[in-house]
């Protein structure tokens, strides 16, 4: 699907199996591992999320050490190559779309700085594009970051520290946001032989070698989270995620406690898990999303639309993703009478306005979780309008291919 599409039609009842794609955040660490390690660290099920084809195809590119490495709108690819790249020595440009140079990377470019890095600013001081020096050689090997602005940057130095001659500890300033983030990032370098301590807020890798190993990654937790919402607004729903696993190290993996609230019941097996609307009546009304702020966008539009006025926390790093996701969702919400209303870190959903229009058409602002987010309120509207639809490429290319098998209608509107 291009340009903007029409769901409508939505059925009453929601009977599927739907096979979703590898994650893109385990994808995304796994490649930079197998990079690292010279071909030791094998990896099985990669995503076909497009963040994860670019990275690839960057990592396999860079034998000719390109002048200009542009990952375009893939964030972790940029955060993760600064590293990677600044430590390998690979002299190079690296850029991205017009919203990544809007998107902020001074910290991490900062630590890599103060461990031996040379990287410059090519335009805007503390924005890509970068420019990055050859012949990397470490000065230090402890540095301090924060720890509430993105946990990509923390995960980006702690993939390339075994290859560092004198390993990397880091020191984590203040509170973890997304902590299950860095331990996914942990536990997939544990699997390739690469031990860490962990004691308060410093984690240490030693200088250490990879182990010949086979990262295999996960379905998305993340994108299973939409089918969740889809259950969740219909009338009775059974859908069968094959592969899923209960012990995740997706920290995604909570949106089956919390859509326990909204009363879809997960049922784990080795095969999977099946997720069923059950009876049930709302009642939680405080959401702590900080360790997993991608199923914010989900979760809340799934709130809104129910009328429940539960109130979320934990969307700080919102504001500095594809898109500032708060006041994306602020508008779009707006279009079902819904405010999201900020007071002192808090979001409330005040639902007095909410009502269903015959037709809507929501704004995606380039970013896939706005479009996968919202397209389940079909359930409940007529007619939603999509814009720029293919966004969802970036994340779960198979998306609307998959709201299809479940019974609604699509029309290309280009």
């Amino acid at each position: 699907m291009s340009g903007n599409i029409l769901i409508s039609n939505a059925p009453k009842q929601i009977q599927e199996t739907i096979r979703l794609t590898g994650s893109k955040s385990e994808s995304n660490r796994a490649l930079i591992i197998q990079a690292l390690s010279g071909g030791k660290v094998k990896v099985e099920n990669l995503s076909a999320a497009a963040d994860t084809v670019t990275l690839n195809h960057i990592l396999n590119s860079l034998a000719q050490e390109p002048a200009e490495v542009n990952v375009g709108p893939a964030g972790t690819a940029m955060r993760f190559l600064a590293s990677y790249l600044t430590v390998k020595g690979v002299q190079t440009v690296l850029t991205g779309t017009e919203r990544m140079k809007q998107r902020p990377i001074g910290i991490l470019v900062d630590a890599l700085n103060k461990i031996g890095g040379q990287i410059t600013y090519v335009e805007k001081e503390g924005f890509p594009p970068l420019q990055i020096a050859p012949a990397f050689k470490q000065t230090q090997n402890k540095v301090s970051i924060k720890g509430d602005i993105s946990s990509q940057y923390i995960t980006s130095l702690l993939l390339v520290a075994a290859a560092l001659e004198e390993g990397l500890t880091l020191d984590i300033e203040g509170e973890l946001t997304s902590k299950p983030y860095v331990e996914m990032t942990l536990g997939f370098l544990v699997q390739c032989g690469i031990q860490h301590t962990w004691e308060d807020n410093q984690i240490t890798i030693a200088h250490q070698e990879f182990e010949s190993s086979t990262l295999v990654v996960e379905p998305d937790w993340s994108a299973a989270s939409y089918w969740y919402a889809f259950a969740a607004l219909a009338d009775e729903a059974t859908i069968t995620l094959p592969y899923l696993r209960q012990n995740s190290l997706q920290g995604d993996s909570v949106i089956a406690a919390i859509m326990a609230h909204f009363g879809i019941a997960t049922a784990y097996s080795e095969e999977g898990i099946i997720i069923k609307k059950v009876p049930h009546q709302l009642s939680e009304k405080f959401f702590d999303l900080k360790d997993c702020p991608d199923l914010a966008q989900t979760v809340i539009v799934c709130s809104a639309a129910l009328g429940h006025e539960a109130t979320f926390t934990g969307l700080e790093t919102l504001k500095i993703k594809e898109t500032d996701r708060v006041a994306a969702l602020q508008n779009e919400l707006a279009k079902i009478g819904v405010k999201l209303i900020e007071e002192n870190l808090n979001y409330t959903l005040d639902c007095s306005g909410l009502h269903f229009p015959d037709k809507i058409s929501i704004a995606t602002y380039e970013d896939h979780r706005m479009a996968m987010a919202f397209a389940p309120l079909a359930s409940f509207v007529k007619e939603v309008e999509v814009e720029e639809a293919n966004v969802v490429e970036k994340s779960y290319p198979s998306y609307w291919e998959d709201v299809k098998k479940i019974g609604f209608r699509l029309d290309d509107l280009k």
